[in-house]
């Protein structure tokens, strides 16, 4: 299998920053193994149209496909992107370089921090705009980033927050955890002979 994309922490000197956290009360493996499994995302997010990985990496990463809705109303716009996937399972992180569609060249990193009662779970995407002349900035900084860009990332990491705490509770419940029951048939061992 082809080894992992090496994708750097998103640069925070870009004209856009977006943010997006939640503290999901989940434990990290449980949120992080939602969030790097892209292609299960659309089983949780009514949003996601479809992810495809097109090329698998070693590390669970590789290039993937993304197409979602940003829902205004009743009315929904399709955005579509194709993204380089970077996945580190020890500190954990799960990091995107989009390399197709309207925010080629953004950077986005999924970072995972335990905190008194769940995970801190961080969205954070950095990007210097569309090379449109005259109305790149404006159209990134007015429209982009803060309609779609957070308006999906927000969406999504709630759903996928949903998704974990279900996880947990489910992973939590005596049933989950009590050891599974059987019945051993014990027979009497006949006397021996005298």
């Amino acid at each position: 299998m082809t080894s992992p994309f090496r994708l750097d922490a998103p640069p925070t000197d870009r004209l856009v920053v977006t943010v997006d956290e939640l503290l999901i009360r989940a434990p990290v493996p449980v949120i992080f193994a939602l969030a790097r499994e892209v292609e299960g995302w659309p089983t949780h997010l009514a949003h996601y149209r479809f992810v495809r990985m097109r090329e698998r990496r070693s590390d669970g990463g590789g290039i993937v496909e993304m197409a979602a809705n940003r829902p205004f109303g009743p009315l929904n716009w399709p955005t579509w992107w194709l993204s380089e996937m970077a996945v580190d399972h020890d500190v954990p992180w799960v990091r995107f370089r989009h390399i197709g569609g309207v925010t080629t060249h953004m950077d986005v990193e999924w970072s995972f921090t335990p905190q008194e009662g769940g995970t801190l779970t961080r969205i954070v995407h950095t990007w210097n705009g569309p090379a449109w002349p005259l109305i790149g900035s404006f159209a990134a900084t007015r429209v982009i980033a803060p309609v779609f860009v957070h308006g999906i990332a927000s969406r999504t990491l709630a759903g996928l927050g949903r998704a974990a705490e279900r996880n947990a509770e489910r992973d939590a419940s005596p049933q989950a955890t009590s050891p599974s029951r059987s019945t051993v048939a014990t027979h009497p061992t006949s006397p021996e002979p005298q």
